[in-house]
């Protein structure tokens, strides 16, 4: 949001400067010293950018400072690491999987374990049809937002010939996201009530078939 925020500060001045965190933290300091010699940018606008990039530099710190705390705490914990395996969970989703869903096996299926973080859709119906809206959005919300983003991340960098291109031919783009949020829960229940390793064979079946 940072990044951002400057990102379009600096357009408004005719500085444009590459989309990525990183990739914009590796340019803008020189970016910002070419304006300066060209007196493109009053000099209450360098220091306030330069104050903001050293507020980025002290977030990202603390950013780094969590990743290494997340990566421990992985590192000893069995479950977490299983999780890990599983397209879309990362280290901050394995610890949340685990530190909300304490006792799995309460759950009968991954199904009711999907349908407790809120990840299977509502249904309407009248004179005897039955109508599927959105998910329920019930249970823990952080946990649900987090597979919903290891969701995107999957379908970013999906292929072609898999089976998750083949849904979104079909399906508009933020019902294959639920629904992949959807399979991610249900793994991970799997994962952790069965304690097998994760299959990526059964989580591609179409890729498999093609094969």
């Amino acid at each position: 949001m940072q990044t951002n925020a400057l990102r379009g500060l600096l357009y408004e001045f005719g500085i444009v400067l590459p989309e990525g965190h990183r990739v914009l933290l590796k340019h803008i300091h020189d970016e910002l010293a070419k304006a300066q010699e060209q007196a493109r940018l009053p000099e209450v606008v360098v220091v306030s950018v330069q104050d903001q990039l050293r507020r980025i530099d002290g977030l990202q710190a603390d950013i780094d400072q969590l990743d290494k705390r997340l990566a421990s705490m992985v590192q000893q914990n069995q479950h977490m690491q299983a999780l890990q395996a599983i397209p879309g969970i990362g280290a901050l989703t394995a610890t949340a999987l685990v530190s909300t869903a304490t006792d799995l096996s309460s759950f009968d299926s991954g199904r009711q374990f999907a349908a407790w973080l809120g990840l299977t859709p509502r249904q309407t119906g009248t004179g005897g049809k039955t109508r599927q809206l959105g998910i329920s959005k019930r249970g823990d919300p952080y946990v649900r937002t987090l597979l919903m983003h290891g969701a995107r991340a999957v379908i970013a960098r999906s292929q072609r010939s898999g089976w998750i291109e083949r849904l979104l031919l079909r399906r508009p783009y933020s019902v294959v996201v639920a629904a992949l949020a959807n399979k991610l829960a249900r793994t991970a229940w799997a994962v952790l009530v069965k304690g097998k390793a994760f299959d990526p064979v059964r989580w591609n079946p179409v890729d498999r078939a093609a094969a």
